[in-house]
């Protein structure tokens, strides 16, 4: 459904929130989506024609909704399906010498995307990594898995972690949210998160 409004239009998801379309005559290309709380944010360039958006509005609500629902079916899975995860990434990038006791989502982990604690061997995951790609998520249990091996960050410790064919990828793209989070360009990445801008 939707009304119209010259700076803003309204349309709503398939079970009723709110979405918002913000046009900017600052964007040129860039069309992305966003949670605001309960409300969806769809953001467009100001140049963009009323056919452009009917088009586009339904692909960015469709696929935050994809994303948003990879990310709850990821974290319904729960703890064994991440202890299984880590267990297999140990096996193949760390020769099974990373082993945890345990290894649990978490929501209170605000200004790190995980977490281990060495003496015990438990690794925390923060729940908002639970929407994004499966090799970024990788990377973050890999990570803590190295902790258990290598406390601090020395040359040891990304030695283990060489290895990792997404490393470099996955860095850039969890600097990328942790970047666009600080600057207010977005939610903080997570699921149910934001979907990439698209050309």
């Amino acid at each position: 459904m939707r009304t119209a409004g010259r700076a803003r239009t309204e349309w709503t998801t398939a079970d009723g929130k709110p979405v918002l379309v913000k046009r900017s005559d600052r964007r040129r290309r860039t069309i992305s989506a966003t949670w605001s709380g309960e409300t969806m944010v769809v953001s467009l360039p100001g140049h963009l024609t009323a056919a452009e958006e009917r088009e586009w509005v339904p692909k960015m609500i469709a696929r935050l909704e994809a994303r948003q629902s990879k990310g709850q079916k990821r974290l319904a899975a729960g703890d064994q399906e991440l202890m299984a995860r880590a267990l297999e990434l140990s096996r193949k990038y760390l020769d099974s010498r990373a082993a945890p006791q345990s290894i649990r989502w978490v929501s209170n982990q605000n200004g790190r995307w995980g977490s281990a604690t060495p003496a015990n061997r438990t690794i925390r995951i923060s729940d908002k990594l639970a929407g994004m790609p499966d090799w970024v998520v990788d990377y973050v249990i890999l990570h803590e898995l190295a902790h258990l091996l290598e406390a601090d960050h020395g040359p040891a410790f990304w030695k283990l972690l060489q290895p990792y064919q997404d490393l470099e990828r996955a860095k850039a793209f969890l600097h990328g949210v942790d970047y666009a989070r600080a600057k207010g360009f977005a939610n903080d990445g997570g699921g149910p998160g934001g979907v990439p801008d698209a050309d």
